[in-house]
């Protein structure tokens, strides 16, 4: 629906006399005018059209229609509800006309169209209409991503790239017409081929914006986050089949893991499949007989162990070691991880406390390691009823 709302000017017809628009009693036409347009404009409209001429339409000058033009405009910005200004002109096309619209556009910064409402063909009425849906104010952006994007970590750089980009995009954004910036910050990115507006909800003021990745892009990330080049249907099939069976073996030992993490201790409980029964045994107690059914099932434990690793380089002077230590820990507060990569003696730091650990551990007698497996079988099985004693 359409409601139409005139300004009042001193030159227009009817301007001294006197309506009862809103009231009983009658007020003046200008008063009436003033009133109707901001109950419309306020409480039933959702946009405006300002629709006013160069004074080529009728007999009333130009000048004449500044000041009333003027103080819609500012009431309309005001309000704060989406408008256009139409100028309406026997001769939209002259260069006089483009000019005038040009300084309108430039000192209200509102969209301004040059047309003659005699003569305004269909094509013209929908280049208005939205022009004044490109006015609507954009209150949140949805951005889709492809899904296999979304799925990435957040650690990871194409993901990052593309949060990064959608911040970027979105700092400028006030209005639909505004969505070209958006899908311009988007242009020249390696791993963003097209982004294009898939919807716009003038009523919401939520548009949305799709993006899509270069053809390839997901077999290089798939390859990366694999660590294997995946070049045909039936490698694929292959490595999903390992992944699957290794997959089966860490869901047994996940739980150990967490356990071991926090405590120190896990177990990771046997399945159906390791279990192996026993014949059954009839025994007999007292005059009574029974059966006798025996299982046995292999459970993984865990034990953290902290190994120690030392490394002890001879620096000389006090001083020289006092600058070594320096050199080590300078970035470690912003990069901790910085400290191991600090070569000594032509080797990483982190190779030189690897192989000392490595060391230790290789150096455990198997005597020892057959001992604590076979003490810790005790204690499962028959710690609850007995005494163990454990001699180191």
């Amino acid at each position: 629906m359409i409601h139409c709302l005139i300004a009042i000017f001193k030159n227009i017809k009817g301007y001294h006399e006197n309506r009862s628009y809103w009231y009983d009693e009658e007020i003046p036409f200008v008063e009436a005018a003033e009133i109707g347009t901001e109950k419309v404009i306020r409480d039933h409209s959702t946009i405006g059209i300002v629709v006013t001429t160069d004074g080529s339409i009728g007999e009333i000058e130009r000048k004449d229609y500044i000041d009333a033009e003027n103080q819609v405009i500012n009431e309309l910005k005001e309000i704060g509800k989406p408008f256009i200004v139409v100028l309406n002109s026997v001769h939209p096309t002259h260069p006089d006309t483009e000019k005038l619209a040009e300084e309108l556009r430039n000192e209200h910064n509102v969209p301004v169209i040059p047309v003659s409402a005699e003569n305004m063909s269909e094509k013209e009425i929908y280049n208005i209409l939205k022009e004044a849906l490109f006015e609507f104010p954009v209150l949140s952006v949805n951005v889709n991503m492809p899904d296999w994007i979304a799925c990435l970590s957040y650690k990871h750089p194409l993901k990052k790239e593309y949060i990064e980009k959608i911040k970027e995009s979105v700092t400028e954004v006030d209005k639909v017409r505004d969505v070209d910036m958006i899908i311009g910050h988007f242009q020249g990115c390696d791993h963003i081929s097209k982004a294009y507006l898939s919807e716009v909800n003038a009523a919401t003021g939520e548009i949305t914006i799709n993006l899509e990745a270069p053809e390839g892009l997901y077999n290089d990330v798939l390859n990366e986050i694999i660590g294997t080049n995946i070049d045909s249907k039936a490698k694929l099939i292959s490595l999903f089949q390992e992944f699957n069976e290794t997959k089966e073996e860490y869901d047994q030992f996940k739980e150990a893991l967490k356990m071991v993490k926090q405590t120190g201790y896990g177990t990771s409980f046997p399945t159906i499949k390791d279990m192996k029964l026993d014949t059954p045994e009839i025994i007999k107690q007292g005059t009574r007989y029974g059966v006798k059914l025996k299982a046995v099932a292999p459970s993984i434990h865990m034990i953290r162990v902290d190994v120690e690793s030392t490394f002890e380089p001879i620096i000389g002077s006090e001083t020289q070691s006092k600058e070594l230590i320096d050199n080590l820990m300078k970035n470690y507060d912003s990069d901790p991880d910085s400290v191991w990569k600090s070569e000594m003696f032509g080797r990483s730091l982190d190779v030189i406390v690897q192989e000392g650990i490595r060391g230790k551990l290789s150096l455990m007698p198997d005597n020892i390691r057959h001992k604590l497996q076979t003490t810790l079988t005790k204690v499962v099985n028959k710690g609850s009823n007995n005494m163990i004693a454990i001699v180191i």
